[in-house]
């Protein structure tokens, strides 16, 4: 006798893997030099996608397009002409974009300072990277998206825009706020038209030199307080961002839109 459990467990999980198939999906994956965008663009080759990676660091992009296969483009994201002539380039060589992942950001370098030490460069560069970008790339990709009646545009934003953030780095926090409020209003704007736009809000990550020298200037006490206050006891892992871009990107998402998810292990 057929068990009827697990037919429809079988089921449900054919049905989750074809879910989380990519195939021949032309895609982009932005901050891919390093972290969490290399993480993202692995999950995406490794499941059928056509990657194209972007960033402006030329020796680790290298990197991650021998690693993954992707296809790699240098550029500055905050130059909207770059972004907009890279875009087209792609899709006259590739095809249509479909799948959009926005993970260029950082704090260029910074730490926290108070604020009467900042400077209007030190102000505007952490926008540059974390919210031009985004809005540069989510205007080039966009409306090709919506005259084809379908697309996925994720970005990766932070728990810093949803609260203050640990670093005390006033205009990342800034930015990333704004990132959020860019994510509803696309959303309002593009799902109409079969789009979704979704932000993913990572907790504390290992996924870089910048997060690993934070890490290390907590100390040993301090560290165990982090890992205190998350409900899973652990860091997280550039891998764990990545599974939550790919249900994003993914066909069974298609009625979530205009959401910030946070991966944080229960942080927040």
């Amino acid at each position: 006798m057929v068990d009827p459990i697990v037919i429809t467990r079988n089921l449900q999980q054919t049905v989750g893997n074809m879910a989380l198939e990519f195939s021949n999906r032309v895609t982009i994956v932005t901050g891919a030099a390093q972290g969490i965008g290399r993480a993202i663009a692995q999950s995406l080759v490794d499941r059928g996608a056509a990657v194209h990676v972007l960033d402006i660091d030329e020796a680790g992009l290298a990197e991650t397009a021998s690693s993954t296969g992707a296809v790699s483009h240098v550029l500055d994201l905050s130059d909207r002409a770059s972004v907009s002539s890279v875009v087209a380039d792609i899709e006259r060589s590739t095809g249509p974009i479909e799948i959009l992942v926005n993970a260029a950001g950082g704090v260029r370098g910074q730490v926290g300072r108070p604020i009467q030490q900042i400077d209007e460069a030190d102000w505007r560069v952490i926008f540059q990277a974390n919210l031009d970008s985004a809005f540069w790339l989510a205007q080039a990709v966009g409306p090709r998206m919506m005259e084809r009646g379908r697309g996925r545009i994720i970005f990766i934003a932070s728990g810093a825009g949803l609260r203050p953030s640990k670093t005390g780095i006033q205009a990342y926090t800034a930015a990333k706020h704004g990132l959020v409020g860019l994510t509803k209003q696309l959303s309002w704007e593009f799902a109409p038209k079969g789009v979704t736009v979704n932000s993913v809000a990572p907790g504390f990550i290992l996924s870089n030199p910048t997060t690993l020298k934070q890490w290390e200037s907590y100390g040993p006490e301090g560290q165990a307080r982090l890992i205190e206050g998350i409900h899973t006891r652990r860091l997280g892992t550039a891998e764990d961002i990545a599974a939550a871009v790919l249900f994003l990107a993914g066909d069974t998402a298609s009625w979530i839109s205009g959401q910030t998810i946070s991966v944080d292990g229960g942080g927040s």
